[in-house]
């Protein structure tokens, strides 16, 4: 009995061995251990491979008026909610530039959160701007700008799946700058643009249907506040809310209503009224008195 129980945290310790060496073999991959840190070179080292490659070809030459293809309904697709620390222009869209996200501002301190490509390096650009237009399928004429810096592009590109313009575009103001979709998902989280916000196509469907023209824009290098993807604790348990408490309805003033005098009894008016006709005769009779009696009428022709 003595030895099994002296026994028991010697198994207790193997069992712990055990379970550390599974860990142990798990991060261990034929013999070497795996480190993030060389995942993250090699990735960074074939996006460089990639890069080179490409430079290596020669320009690709696209029709001077390209047809961009279909333009089938794409359904929209709600992108997750989160919370602000602080107070926003409700309907108004805040783009962090940083963290390469897009925030359309709701109502009680939330936004719709939506991941962006930005502008690459030398190409990012912050202040703030209005939509001015929000056009479906639109079409695509590269400035002249682009034209110089990538030979072969197209003069122009009609609207649909092949337009990088994608589904949807948001024009900012009187700018050359626009929210919009693209034909590439995977270049959406990067910083490859040449100063536009890409969203995907779903993404681009939804936001252009709860924006409006007029719209503000504000482009910051990096959000201020703090963005949380779950709710504060003040909110669930009902106090400490931003939102401003409802105005008191002010009431009407009630009117005072003249309360009648009680009317005075029959007989008293009835003794009053003798007094009151003959002061009225009386004035008359003073102020205009009575008019002579007229000639007798053969006096009056013996004047004449």
């Amino acid at each position: 009995m003595r030895r099994s129980i002296v026994m028991l945290p010697a198994l207790a310790a193997g069992l712990v061995l055990a379970s550390v060496s599974v860990l142990a073999q798990s991060s261990w991959n034929g013999g070497t251990p795996v480190f993030e840190a060389d995942v993250k070179k090699k990735a960074e080292q074939a996006e460089a491979d990639r890069a080179k490659r490409i430079k290596s070809y020669g320009p690709t030459v696209y029709p001077k008026f390209m047809d961009g293809g279909a333009r089938p309904d794409i359904t929209p697709a709600e992108p997750p909610t989160v919370y602000f620390d602080k107070a926003e222009e409700v309907g108004s869209i805040i783009i962090d530039t940083q963290n390469r996200k897009l925030y359309y501002v709701l109502p009680g301190q939330k936004a719709y959160q939506y991941p962006i490509s930005v502008g690459r390096d030398g190409f990012t650009w912050s202040g703030t701007q209005r939509i001015s237009r929000i056009a479906a399928w639109p079409s695509w004429t590269p400035p002249p700008e682009m034209h110089k810096r990538v030979p072969g592009l197209p003069i122009t590109v009609s609207g649909g799946l092949k337009n990088p313009q994608g589904a949807r575009a948001l024009y900012l103001g009187s700018t050359i700058y626009r929210i919009h979709g693209t034909n590439n998902d995977r270049t959406v989280g990067r910083a490859n643009s040449s100063g536009c916000f890409r969203l995907t196509n779903e993404h681009v469907v939804h936001l252009a249907s709860i924006a409006k023209v007029g719209t503000k824009v504000k482009v910051l290098p990096t959000y201020a506040g703090g963005v949380n993807e779950g709710a504060p604790l003040a909110s669930l348990f009902g106090f400490g809310s931003s939102e401003p408490d409802a105005a008191p309805v002010k009431k009407a003033p009630k009117r005072r209503v003249a309360k009648r005098q009680p009317a005075a009894p029959a007989k008293k008016a009835e003794a009053a009224a003798p007094a009151t006709k003959a002061e009225a005769v009386a004035p008359a009779s003073k102020a205009e008195p009575a008019a002579p009696p007229a000639p007798p009428a053969e006096k009056k022709a013996a004047a004449e």
